[in-house]
C-alpha cells in the first residue's frame, strides 16, 4: 500500500453527489465573454453598470483584468472606453442616459431576460396592467419595472402578495416573472394569481429560464439522498438563493450557501457519508473544483455525478463585439 493509499484508508468514506447542470448558463457566459472581449478589443478600462454577474470571483477576475465597476452611469467620466450593461438588464432610462452622454454602450443583458421586457412592452401596448413576479430590489427586477412608465407594473413578491392585490381592471391583466425565481413558489403564485383572475395573460413560454429550472430539478434529485447539500454562489445571487431553498423544500437536512472553499464552516460537516454539491448560474467550476478538494483533505472522496438535462444553448456576443470579431 502507497503512502497516499494507507492516508486515504484513514480517512472516513464520503460519497459527493455533483448536480448536472450546475454553474454558468448561457446568458452568464455571453455577459463576462463581453467583458473579457472588450477589454481585448479596446483595452482597459472597460466600465461596467453593476456587477456583471454576481459572483465575487468573477468581478474581482475582471477588475484585475482593467474592468471598472460602478453601480451608476455618473460615476463614469467622459470617455470612449465602452460601458457594459450587466446580465440582469436595466432600466430605460439607463441606455438613454448612456446615449446623452455619448457612451459607447454595449448591451450585455441575457437574452431571456430582454424577453421578459419585450412582453412586459407589448402587453402595457394592448392595454393590460402587468403584474412582475420577482424580488423587490433585484437588479432583474429593477430593469424589468424601468421598462414602463411609472405604476404599470405592480410587483408581487409572495402569496400573500397575491391574494391582496387589487387591479384597476380585472378583465385587462397580464403576468410575467423574474427569471430566477423558484420554479415552485412562482407556481403556487401563478395558480393563484389564475384563480382571482381568470382572464390574466401569461407568457407563450415560461419566463423562467432553463437554466434556473434545470439547476434546480437536479438538486431535487440529489437533495432527498444526501445528509448536506453545498450551493455554491453569491448572496446577493437570486438563483443561487433559491437553490438552497429548494434543496431544503426536498428534504435535505442541511444546505448551506458558500461563497468558496473558504468559507466552509467545518464543524457542520462531521459524520456526513453523502455530500450534494451545486452551483448557482453565475458561479464559476473553478469553485466547485477547490470544494471538492477541500473535502478531499478530509474525507475519502467518491464523485458521481446526478444529470436532469443536457444543455446546449449559447448565446451569441452583442453585435458591436461580434462585427470586430468577424473583421479580425
Amino acid at each position: 500500500m502507497s503512502e497516499n493509499d494507507a492516508v486515504k484508508a484513514k480517512l472516513p468514506p464520503l460519497q459527493v453527489l455533483l448536480c448536472s447542470p450546475r454553474g454558468f448558463c448561457a446568458g452568464v457566459v455571453r455577459a463576462i465573454d463581453s467583458v473579457e472581449r472588450a477589454l481585448a478589443l479596446y483595452g482597459p478600462p472597460v466600465y461596467v453598470r453593476h456587477e456583471i454577474v454576481h459572483n465575487r470571483y468573477v468581478v474581482e477576475s475582471l477588475r484585475a483584468k482593467g474592468a471598472v465597476f460602478v453601480e451608476e452611469l455618473n460615476e463614469i467620466p467622459d470617455t470612449d472606453a465602452p460601458v457594459i450593461f450587466s446580465a440582469h438588464g436595466v432600466p430605460r432610462s439607463v441606455p438613454q442616459e448612456a446615449a446623452r452622454r455619448n457612451f459607447f454602450a454595449l448591451d450585455a443583458t441575457c437574452p431571456l431576460v430582454t424577453k421578459v421586457h419585450r412582453e412586459a412592452e407589448i402587453h402595457h401596448r394592448r392595454g393590460r396592467g402587468i403584474v412582475l413576479i420577482g424580488h423587490a430590489g433585484h437588479p432583474e427586477v429593477i430593469g424589468t419595472m424601468g421598462q414602463l412608465p411609472e405604476g404599470a407594473v405592480s410587483l408581487i413578491e409572495t402569496l400573500a402578495d397575491a391574494a391582496a392585490f387589487a387591479p384597476k381592471d380585472e378583465s385587462k391583466l397580464a403576468y410575467v416573472t423574474q427569471t430566477t425565481l423558484s420554479v415552485h413558489d412562482t407556481a403556487e403564485i401563478v395558480e393563484h394569481l389564475k384563480k382571482r383572475f381568470p382572464a390574466i395573460v401569461g407568457p407563450h413560454k415560461e419566463d423562467i429560464c432553463y437554466a434556473t429550472t434545470n439547476r434546480q430539478e437536479a438538486v431535487k434529485r440529489v437533495a432527498p439522498v444526501v445528509d448536506a447539500m453545498i450551493v455554491v454562489g453569491a448572496p446577493n445571487s437570486s438563483n443561487s438563493q433559491r437553490l438552497k431553498e429548494v434543496a431544503e423544500r426536498a428534504g435535505c437536512p442541511h444546505a448551506v450557501l458558500v461563497q468558496g472553499a473558504a468559507d466552509i464552516d467545518w464543524n457542520e460537516f462531521g459524520a456526513i457519508a453523502r455530500l450534494g454539491i451545486t452551483a448557482g448560474a453565475s458561479a464559476p467550476e473553478i469553485l466547485v473544483e477547490e470544494i471538492i478538494a477541500a473535502f478531499a483533505e478530509r474525507y475519502d472522496v467518491r464523485v458521481e455525478t446526478v444529470s436532469a438535462a443536457e444543455e446546449g444553448v449559447f448565446f451569441p456576443l452583442p453585435r458591436p463585439l461580434r462585427e470586430n470579431q468577424a473583421a479580425e
